[in-house]
């Protein structure tokens, strides 16, 4: 049986391994954006962001002081496992009273701390059944300056790939600088109006500078990528080539009548971890 105290040791090694260290396909991403700027306020603030990583994992420190809600991923195998969400609030709460991690989460109407960052219905915990034989939990602290852009439309059919397209791109160039470009935009295709967003959400997970398998997906995901970089908003919103780092697109069926269209945006901190645990 996988115990909730080794469930809340994991998400305590990943909470902590997210909000410092940043993957590297986002760093190859920044180091690349930086080669192609010519603007100099361009350059200067990607220069910065990428120092700012480098001492974040040199210190041991989190690389920015908006540490996110944490938003979990569970891929639940074919394992024994004991109070799943126990072990993951206390992981969070070992983290935030440890690394430390500042306290975020809030009571929506009386605006009163919990400072532990776990609440009512937080952190949200996305289940996906897997038929493999280990717990895979993932972590992504999602800060709100990008997360209070983000954007969803019940469009209708008939507005089609075109329609899709000229959502999320408006949606991010009305964002402009407020999401701390450059970013990274995940979008929900599909489903229902919740799980869109929710889809939005979990394509952040993906790699950065890789497109997806499917042809149509990829092509929309490039056309996007472009059709924003070409807005000149740049690093921070002081101009530039690099609005957007990278497009992620994640679909799912839906209803006949309907095309719900999710926009997640993620600032440059593009964090996540993940892990595994095996029942042995």
């Amino acid at each position: 049986m996988i115990t909730k105290e080794v469930i809340r040791d994991k998400v305590y090694e990943l909470y902590k391994q997210a909000v410092i260290v940043l993957g590297d396909d986002v760093k190859k991403s920044l180091e690349d954006a930086l080669k192609i700027e010519e603007h100099d306020l361009a350059q200067l603030n990607i220069e910065a962001i990428l120092k700012n990583i480098e001492l974040a994992e040199e210190k041991g420190i989190p690389m920015c002081q908006d540490t996110g809600l944490p938003v979990v991923f569970v891929k639940l195998g074919n394992v024994e496992v004991e109070n799943l969400r126990e072990g993951i609030e206390e992981g969070i709460k070992k983290a935030t009273s440890d690394v430390p991690i500042r306290p975020n989460i809030v009571d929506p109407l009386t605006r009163e701390n919990t400072n532990i960052n776990v609440g009512d219905y937080i952190p949200p915990i996305d289940i996906e059944l897997i038929d493999e034989d280990y717990l895979e939990i993932t972590i992504l602290p999602k800060g709100f300056g990008s997360e209070n852009n983000n954007a969803m439309k019940m469009a209708l059919p008939a507005e089609g790939i075109e329609g899709i397209k000229e959502f999320v791109v408006e949606s991010v160039l009305k964002a402009k600088g407020k999401p701390c470009p450059p970013t990274v935009v995940g979008v929900g295709i599909g489903g229902t109006s919740d799980l869109c967003l929710k889809l939005g959400k979990k394509a952040l997970l993906g790699k950065v500078g890789e497109r997806n398998p499917d042809p149509q997906i990829a092509k929309l995901e490039q056309e996007i990528l472009d059709e924003i970089n070409a807005s000149g908003i740049g690093p921070m919103g002081l101009g530039g080539k690099t609005t957007t780092l990278d497009v992620k697109i994640l679909k799912a069926h839906t209803h006949t009548a309907g095309l719900p269209i999710g926009v997640c945006i993620q600032c440059w901190a593009d964090r996540h971890a993940t892990g595994r645990i095996y029942d042995k």
